[in-house]
């Protein structure tokens, strides 16, 4: 089932009575990245994914978005479903905003789950890189843009594959305003590294093994911050690690999830 709220689009899977597991997609994807995840416990969660602000059929507006309007409309997703103790599940952009949303108001959620990302806010260098993608979006298309971008996210031989190539097709059509807006919100979020300590929720970090975009080692320090985190490295997966290898990034959230007391 999918409805909209303020404008996003949301997309509903198995039955309310169920635990809620809320999927946060990354960057410049939409909630399809989720399609083996949503596949795997739609049965015996109620599964929701919704499509960021700006990005897939979510309402893009202006264009000028923020994290915290991101946080704003994940909190509204929830009021308005009624959700109960959800498991936050968030892929880097959508990593970035299950933090914020989490040290906003932890108590919302079960347990939280951070994939291929990272607390920090941008540094120069990295402001200087977004800015150049916005430019980049502005001058020569996203299409040239994604066919640059994707490959950072993916396996080499990842380029040959199915899964990549409808990933592209997604990020090729969706509208450049959005996507430069993300980028905005990325560029200008704030750190949540000094909160890690005070997350008092089941918490996995899990990452792929090649992952050049938030390496293992920077993610395996982040865990060792959040009090009896559970850190998980996904093998034959870069930074997309749930459409790359979903038999073992499944395995590790079945086996987080029986942990998490509702």
């Amino acid at each position: 089932m999918q409805i909209r709220v303020n404008g996003i689009s949301v997309n509903i899977y198995g039955l309310k009575t169920n635990p809620a597991i809320i999927f946060v997609h990354g960057f410049p994807y939409d909630h399809n990245m989720w399609e083996n995840q949503i596949k795997r416990f739609k049965k015996d969660y109620y599964c929701v994914a919704y499509d960021i602000r700006g990005l897939g059929k979510s309402a893009v507006g202006c264009g000028q978005f923020t994290m915290e309007l991101f946080a704003d409309d994940l909190f509204d997703i929830i009021k308005k479903l009624k959700i109960k103790k959800p498991v936050l599940v968030g892929l880097s952009m959508g990593g970035y905003l299950a933090l914020r949303a989490a040290e906003r108001n932890q108590e919302l959620f079960a347990g939280f789950v951070f994939a291929d990302t990272h607390p920090r806010a941008d540094d120069n260098v990295s402001k200087l890189k977004r800015s150049s993608a916005i430019a980049e979006i502005e001058s020569k298309g996203l299409k040239r843009y994604a066919k640059n971008f994707l490959p950072l996210c993916f396996l080499p031989d990842s380029n040959r594959k199915r899964y990549y190539s409808e990933a592209l097709r997604r990020a090729t059509k969706q509208n450049p305003k959005g996507v430069k807006g993300a980028q905005l919100a990325m560029l200008s979020r704030t750190s949540t590294e000094e909160f890690l300590p005070e997350i008092k929720k089941p918490t996995l970090v899990i990452v792929g093994r090649e992952d050049k975009l938030t390496p293992p080692q920077v993610m395996k320090e982040m865990a060792a911050k959040i009090p009896g985190a559970e850190f998980v490295v996904v093998p034959n997966a870069a930074h997309m690690s749930p459409v790359e290898n979903p038999e073992v990034f499944n395995a590790a959230l079945e086996n987080f999830l029986k942990q998490v007391e509702r």
